[in-house]
């Protein structure tokens, strides 16, 4: 019974689950062995579910815990990140510019239905450090609260808000670059 019955979940929810998994770890590779690990986990844990929830609901909850867990090994093995590219030796700035607005010409709403700013934004995301990208995806993407990211990467909450200050100067810098000096 349990066999089959995780069998038809594999066949009936491969696919949605492998879908976020991509989404949420940018990477096919990883999204598959996370989406495999999930099943593996159902099968094991099978005699919890209560069936309080739907099937999906259950197997989405434990691909979020796989992601996390994920997350928080990649993070910890990742080297740390040098800041060399935005600050000198004595911690200054070394390009005011990043400080400076951008171009009030350009509307949020106008970019984000722009395909390719958005796939310029995606690029530039994913040439992030990984110690940096994991907290954005989370933050922005997921859309988890800092608290909730602090504790799944075992970071300090202060420590985020560093991390993703320097990740969106990263990005907007990227972006200058990539798009807005092209455009």
């Amino acid at each position: 019974m349990k066999n089959d019955v995780i069998k038809n979940w594999v066949e009936q929810y491969s696919e949605p689950l492998l879908r976020r998994a991509v989404y949420v770890l940018s990477d096919k590779i990883e999204a598959e062995d996370i989406v495999q690990e999930v099943f593996i986990s159902a099968f094991s844990s099978y005699d919890s579910f209560e069936g309080k929830s739907k099937p999906l609901t259950w197997l989405y909850t434990i691909l979020n815990y796989k992601v996390a867990d994920f997350y928080r090994k990649k993070y910890k093995t990742e080297p740390e990140i040098r800041l060399d590219h935005f600050f000198d030796e004595n911690g200054s700035w070394r390009n005011n510019d990043v400080l400076t607005d951008w171009d009030a010409s350009n509307k949020e709403s106008e970019l984000l239905d722009d395909d390719d700013f958005n796939k310029t934004l995606e690029e530039c995301l994913e040439d992030l450090p990984s110690r940096w990208k994991i907290p954005m995806k989370m933050y922005y993407l997921e859309e988890k609260k800092a608290p909730e990211v602090s504790q799944e990467l075992n970071i300090s909450t202060t420590n985020l808000w560093k991390i993703l200050q320097r990740s969106r100067m990263q990005l907007r810098e990227c972006l200058d670059f990539n798009w807005f000096a092209k455009s």
